[in-house]
């Protein structure tokens, strides 16, 4: 692994709770999406891989797929196998090195997955060994720079002085990628995948102000890891910068309407 991977594995260890609690609403929302450039549909061997709380492995199972889940976090597995009656089978494992043969899925779906992984390029050729000829992979990131809504908590760390912990690494420069369609198309395109194509998903997340900050206290995310690196004073200062800069998105009954872009991308193995 690389020390991006150790970190991800430090940040999400022990955090499906909060997680299901705060963030995976937000993250729920582009799944139907997802499905659909996946080719997801009655019958269809899918793998939902960083499965998290089990929304993406849910709405398959929904439309008649035999759905297979992974996570690298045992607390996410658990999550998903307890919360999506009728899966086939949720794994701890995790990219780039996947449990199952050459060739076992019509489609394989990621949302979100390739944040966390220190090697993104690895991960998609992982994703495309185990993916049939002429099936489907289809998955999200965030796009960077982000949207208004995303940057929110890292406005309010900026304000308060907190800057990222020193054992909270970014992606070696020759794993990284630009976080824009023509970015993330390449990057497909270099794992060996066929015709990629990406596109921006863009909407407005409703949250309540209190549940929003919830999820960076309880340190997820590297978000998470900077709100927290000043220790209690730290967030406590930060938290009054967020009071003023949520002002933007609040809504008349209170709740904020924090605009987010995601990036999809399918292509074919």
């Amino acid at each position: 692994m690389t020390a991006f991977d150790h970190a991800e594995r430090r940040i999400w260890s022990g955090k499906a709770e909060a997680y299901a609690r705060t963030y995976a609403r937000l993250c729920a929302h582009p799944a139907a999406a997802l499905l659909d450039a996946a080719g997801t549909g009655r019958g269809t061997r899918v793998l939902d891989v960083g499965c998290g709380s089990g929304t993406v492995s849910a709405a398959a199972v929904a439309r008649g797929a035999r759905v297979y889940a992974a996570d690298a976090e045992p607390g996410m597995a658990e999550a998903t196998r307890l919360a999506v009656p009728g899966i086939a089978a949720a794994h701890i494992a995790r990219l780039p090195e996947l449990p199952y043969a050459d060739d076992t899925f019509d489609a394989v779906v990621g949302n979100f997955v390739l944040n966390h992984v220190g090697r993104p390029r690895e991960a998609l050729a992982e994703l495309r060994r185990i993916t049939r000829p002429g099936g489907r992979l289809a998955v999200t990131i965030w796009r960077s720079p982000g949207a208004p809504g995303q940057t929110l908590i890292g406005r309010a760390a900026q304000a308060a002085r907190l800057t990222r912990p020193d054992w909270l690494p970014a992606l070696a420069p020759e794993d990284d990628f630009p976080r824009t369609p023509e970015g993330l198309a390449t990057l497909l395109d270099a794992a060996g995948l066929l015709d990629a194509q990406c596109s921006e998903v863009a909407w407005e997340h409703r949250c309540d102000p209190d549940t929003w900050w919830a999820g960076a206290e309880q340190g997820i995310g590297a978000i998470g890891q900077v709100l927290n690196s000043g220790g209690a004073e730290g967030v406590a200062a930060a938290r009054r910068a967020y009071d003023d800069l949520s002002a933007e998105f609040r809504t008349p009954d209170g709740t904020l309407a924090l605009p987010h872009v995601a990036l999809l991308a399918a292509a074919t193995a």
